[in-house]
């Protein structure tokens, strides 16, 4: 996760932003990025989100 934003809070709205307009899924996100999932989860989890799939968003 070299490129993403270090601050939880803009590293929450960039996902969001690119859930909403580029990727299916956070695993189809994950792939192309070349991002461990499991270690943006625990990141975002850090201030209180979540992934929920039903919506495709950090909620």
């Amino acid at each position: 996760m070299e490129k993403a934003p270090k601050d939880p809070a803009m590293l929450l709205s960039f996902v969001n932003l690119k859930l909403r307009d580029y990727y299916a899924s956070l695993e189809e996100l994950c792939e192309d990025l070349q991002w461990d999932a499991d270690e943006l989860c625990e990141k975002l989890s850090g201030i209180d989100y979540a992934y929920d799939r039903t919506v495709n968003q950090f909620v």
